[in-house]
């Protein structure tokens, strides 16, 4: 059952970033064009990302699969701190999502806006808020030390 829900440790940085793009891709269209669907798709895709790392997801499968192996580009860094930051996307999104169903499209589409900002700085800055929050927490004493080991370094900087 373990291996399941395993999620990959080390993880390519470029895969990742790729995969935040299309992210943002597909929330831009999804806001464009004021789908409930894409929504459920973009909440969807982080649950998958999250539970079972990008052996399910669509965007994770055409970014491991197809788009990072033709950049021929490899950086690893560490699994936990991105499976935090799908974690992150997936509350996000399905919050955008249940503020849709519920009738409050504005709000819905503001936090698929920050949803869209913070996907945006992992695709084209390499900067992933997800990973900063898994390290500040991590110091804290929040998420213990021995979830990551190579992460008690994660801070401000460009990982």
């Amino acid at each position: 059952m373990r291996s399941l829900f395993a999620f990959p440790n080390p993880v390519n940085e470029y895969a990742a970033r790729v995969t935040a793009g299309l992210v943002v891709l597909l929330a831009l269209v999804t806001a464009a064009a004021g789908s409930g669907w894409g929504l459920l798709a973009i909440a969807v895709g982080f649950w998958l990302r999250l539970l079972f790392g990008p052996r399910i997801s669509p965007l994770a499968l055409l970014s491991v699969k197809v788009i990072t192996p033709r950049l021929g580009r490899v950086k690893l860094v560490p699994g936990p701190p991105k499976r935090f930051a799908q974690g992150m996307g997936a509350v996000v999104s399905t919050v955008a999502l249940l503020l849709f169903a519920a009738g409050a499209a504005p709000a819905a589409w503001t936090v698929l806006g920050i949803l869209i900002v913070a996907a945006s700085l992992e695709a084209f800055a390499g900067f992933c808020l997800g990973c900063v929050i898994f390290g500040f927490l991590q110091r804290r004493g929040l998420i213990p030390e021995d979830v990551c080991e190579a992460c008690n370094n994660v801070s401000l900087r460009r990982l």
